[in-house]
């Protein structure tokens, strides 16, 4: 018998109560029968009695020890439990026993999803989609791992997959809509999302998602519309209360201030959803100039979120170091002639997070000539190997990432020349863009240390890509990091780097604007003064600042918080 566990039907309670009735009486006549031991926990987990499915199940696996469907079973009860380790266990022992059992690959998938061993979830969910090509829940699950990763066109593939072998899953057009939106593609994102809410109006999470797409596309009252909706449907959805939160502004009487500090209170709701609350509420404090008490939510959701990812600096400060070390193999590679024309000229808008980089591609890609293709992954995807030596360098694997690299952003093109690939992060392989595109532009966008600091441990970032972020020692430390990578960049490739000061351009905006254009190659187009205008999507933390004009100021938000500091920002004045 096999029994996939992993949405569990809402069935009626009472129906329910009444058959485990039946079941209990016939296991008082046949207490060893495998067939009613499996039914009972079955029954008892849709009624999500857990502990009573794990001992039904458990003692169904003591009548039959070769029972693959009791081990499955019982590693979906664990993973209810939140015993994810004894999930694994359970899993391994009914492939130790059926290794065809693809719903065992699937769960085991799950597990060490949640225990953040993405690899080894991949290559589970990937031999599950071997043993059965139409396995819906096998690509679904891949690409929430390749979602979580960051790897959005590798989850676009999977999701496509899932919907086109489900075209009515809520779930799948849910998350197809959300990647979508990393990718920029807000259009095709908002109408998966409304699909999704067709066939499931009361899905809150469509709504909060729908309420992001909103978002980014400058429509505020719209998405404030379905972030309202979502917590009515779902009033203890802490992530759709963190993502409210961050487009409005929060008086002394708020209900939602008083709903996310009744859901703090609750010292039972998950550590994620304890993160999303302490955020949302950090907000709410700094609307109503509680700095103190601000302070404090961000404090605790930010060593929540550190907690989840398991995130060590040592991991950031090697990879800096190998991308130092690795640069001089790759500046001396020659890419044939054949392999460096191209009808496109990507301009890489680089930096720290949270430094400028989304107004200064505002900037730049409101002139007609450009195309703003926001934050791109693929640098990430066909690069970073090569970058840090972990791939062998010559001038055929530069000439195959150069040809990939072109191959993706030509359909985001638009029939303009240059387009912009604004992946903060980027400045990270600066070395391996100035040698495999030399005809790209490459911007480094400058902010003062203590502003990007506080902005980025401020910030809610979903990608686990930015552990940094949840501890201002960390963040001080990863800054650090790239102000020194940027040195040696500067004394490599100068000739190569325009960099631009965020707080200059404020002060200056025309005269800095007007110096980037023309480090650009383009005539200049007053439009590039009125970034506020541009109507693009904007899928970034930065999607509501955009929507102003440049202003000066915002650097020195983080005094604010100065007096809780103890003097963390000091060796940056």
């Amino acid at each position: 018998m096999v029994i996939n566990l992993i949405e569990p039907a809402n069935t009626e309670a009472k129906r329910l109560t009444k058959q485990l009735k039946v079941v209990k009486k016939s296991l008082e006549r046949n207490p060893r029968d495998l067939n009613l031991l499996f039914q009972r926990g079955y029954i008892l987990y849709q009624l999500q009695k857990y502990e009573a499915a794990k001992d039904a199940f458990s003692k169904a696996i003591e009548v039959e020890p070769n029972f693959a469907d009791g081990f499955n079973a019982r590693s979906i009860v664990n993973h209810a439990l939140g015993k994810f380790s004894d999930a694994i266990y359970d899993c391994e022992h009914a492939l130790s026993i059926n290794p065809r059992y693809k719903e065992a690959l699937l769960n085991l998938a799950r597990a060490q999803q949640e225990l953040h061993q993405h690899d080894e979830a991949l290559n589970n969910y990937t031999k599950a989609i071997a043993l059965d090509q139409k396995y819906f829940n096998g690509f679904l699950g891949r690409a929430l791992i390749w979602k979580t990763l960051n790897h959005h066109e590798k989850a676009l593939a999977d999701l496509n997959k899932a919907v086109s072998l489900n075209p009515s899953s809520s779930k799948a057009l849910l998350n197809r809509g959300a990647v979508k939106k990393a990718l920029g593609r807000l259009d095709e994102s908002l109408a998966d999302l409304q699909k999704a809410i067709a066939l499931q109006p009361d899905l809150a999470e469509a709504h909060n998602n729908l309420g992001n797409t909103l978002k980014m596309l400058g429509k505020f009252q719209e998405a404030e519309k379905s972030y309202i909706k979502a917590l009515a449907l779902k009033p203890e959805y802490a992530e759709a209360h963190r993502t409210f939160a961050n487009i409005k502004t929060f008086h002394s009487q708020d209900e939602q201030y008083s709903k996310m500090r009744e859901l703090y209170l609750n010292h039972n709701i998950p550590d994620e959803d304890r993160c999303f609350i302490n955020f949302g509420l950090a907000k709410a404090c700094e609307d109503l100039g509680d700095f103190e008490q601000a302070y404090f939510h961000y404090n605790e959701g930010n060593a929540i979120r550190k907690k989840i990812l398991n995130y060590d600096i040592s991991q950031d400060t090697r990879l800096f170091k190998a991308l130092k070390s690795k640069y001089p193999q790759i500046s001396k590679v020659f890419l044939e002639s054949d392999n460096v024309a191209h009808k496109f000229t990507p301009i890489f808008i680089l930096g720290m997070p949270r430094s400028g980089t989304t107004i200064v591609e505002q900037i730049v890609s409101s002139h007609p000539e450009v195309t703003g293709a926001g934050e791109l992954s693929f640098m990430l995807q066909f690069g970073h190997h090569l970058a840090t030596g972990e791939s062998k360098i010559n001038s055929s694997s530069l000439a195959e990432f150069r040809a990939n690299y072109f191959e993706k952003i030509e359909h985001l093109a638009t029939g303009n020349e240059f387009i912009t690939d604004k992946m903060p992060q980027n400045f990270r392989y600066i070395g391996l863009i100035a040698t495999a595109l030399p005809e790209a532009k490459i911007i480094h966008v400058k902010r003062d240390p203590a502003a990007v600091c506080w902005a980025n441990y401020k910030t809610f970032f979903p990608s686990e890509g930015l552990g940094y972020c949840f501890s201002i020692e960390d963040t001080i430390h990863y800054v650090r990091l790239y102000e020194d990578l940027m040195e040696f960049w500067g004394s490599e490739l100068s000739n190569k780097i325009h960099t631009l000061n965020y707080e200059q351009l404020t002060v200056n905006q025309e005269k800095e604007t007007k110096r980037l254009i023309d480090y650009i190659g383009l005539d200049w187009h007053e439009a590039c003064l009125s970034p506020q205008d541009n109507k693009r999507g904007v899928s970034t933390a930065s999607n509501i600042q955009v929507r102003q004009k440049v202003y000066q100021g915002s650097s020195q938000k983080w005094r604010k918080y100065e007096p809780f500091l103890n003097g963390a920002f000091d060796q940056f004045l």
